[in-house]
């Protein structure tokens, strides 16, 4: 296997389990920086806001930097985010400290994708994209469970440390393996926002953005919501996150032979309906371990696999705007993660922690309306002349 690849990938490994992690240690951060839990949320509020919102803007700003400079860039922004994260004596800091990690990951994360690609012959780009990403899957399954087990055993303060070192050791692996890559042709940020002027595009992006901002929003608050199946032990939830995350990858896995089987259409709906009745359950099953191990489960298998279609479905939309397109998907996914920072922290003042799942399903079954109307778009004949002349 490149070796090369695997840098990326750890660079990408890194930024996930940021991403994740911190769900797992809201309460420690809160206690400890005395704030409330809902304030300390912010911290995933304002780090996938400032990943959605600056990826496409210094994707057109950095254009004309050399990949291998921009990723190294990248990861140094994201490694001195989180090591002030760290040390930070108050919440103010925290904050602005994670806006600094989200500018780091969207230096890096769309140039590695990109970058992995370029590294190998065109007939191996599919295994190559499929390593860089698996860094970012893979850290549900084994980053954000490590993160949250080292929050427990020792403070939250070690786990932001935990997530610096595996970025620094990803900043040193591509400084030393990865060779220098020219710039790819520009693309300005009006063209990278030109396909959201076809319907079709913008209801399946709503699509994402709704339905993982409706899962985020139990996730970000997954400590408080579970508490009463974990008795408040780190160690007990970061086993039910390592259980999640196993089967997230599996339905991330399993989801791209299902949709070349079934198509889009069908994995999708039958993925967002499973979630709307899984998370309206969730304040009854997330009270005990024995019920809270099968809602995981089903979260993790129906949420994560509902990804891939998807990405399949936005490419059949114009496949020669591929890239731009899946960029969007990025964005509108870590939009929605913003939102329900913002969204969850509001509804723990008017509702306990443990009826978030029913303002989830709210969510998840607006977004299988909005998934249904992009299907009847797409049916349709027609192609957007926009979004064709944008590709």
């Amino acid at each position: 296997m490149d070796k090369r690849l695997l840098f990326l990938a750890s660079g990408m490994f890194a930024i996930g389990t940021d991403s994740f992690v911190v769900a797992g240690i809201l309460a420690p951060v809160a206690a400890s920086l005395n704030v409330s839990v809902a304030l300390a949320g912010q911290m995933v509020t304002i780090y996938a806001l400032s990943y959605a919102l600056l990826s496409p803007v210094i994707a057109a700003a950095a254009a004309s930097w050399p990949r291998k400079q921009l990723l190294l860039v990248g990861l140094a922004v994201f490694v001195l985010g989180n090591v002030i994260t760290a040390v930070a004596p108050s919440i103010e800091l925290v904050l602005a400290s994670r806006f600094l990690a989200g500018l780091g990951a969207a230096m890096f994360s769309p140039t590695a994708t990109a970058t992995g690609a370029s590294l190998v012959p065109a007939e191996q780009r599919g295994r190559a994209l499929a390593i860089v990403i698996a860094g970012l899957s893979s850290a549900t399954a084994l980053g954000a469970p490590m993160g949250t087990f080292i929050g427990g055993l020792l403070d939250w303060r070690a786990t932001m440390w935990f997530v610096s070192a595996i970025g620094a050791a990803a900043f040193i692996g591509l400084a030393w393996r990865l060779p220098s890559i020219s710039a790819p042709p520009a693309v300005s940020l009006a063209q990278r926002l030109k396909p959201l002027g076809d319907a079709r595009v913008l209801l399946t992006l709503a699509t994402t953005l709704l339905v993982y901002g409706g899962l985020f929003l139990v996730y970000t608050y997954v400590g408080l919501g579970f508490d009463r199946a974990t008795g408040g032990d780190g160690r007990v939830l970061a086993g039910l996150l390592l259980l999640w995350g196993v089967a997230s990858t599996v339905g991330n896995l399993l989801a791209g032979r299902l949709t070349d089987r079934f198509g889009s259409r069908r994995i999708i709906n039958f993925a967002i309906a499973v979630l709307a009745v899984d998370f309206a359950l969730l304040p009854w099953t997330s009270a005990s371990l024995l019920t809270a191990v099968p809602a995981l489960i089903v979260w993790g298998l129906a949420g994560w696999g509902m990804l891939v279609p998807q990405q399949h479905r936005l490419i059949s939309i114009t496949p020669s705007a591929a890239p731009l397109l899946l960029g969007l998907n990025s964005a509108a996914l870590y939009v929605g993660v913003s939102m329900s920072g913002l969204v969850g922290g509001a509804a723990i003042t008017l509702v306990s922690a443990h009826s978030l799942g029913l303002v989830s399903a709210v969510f998840i079954i607006i977004g299988l309306l909005a998934a249904e109307s992009a299907y009847r778009l797409i049916a349709r004949p027609t192609v957007s002349a926009a979004v064709a002349a944008a590709g």
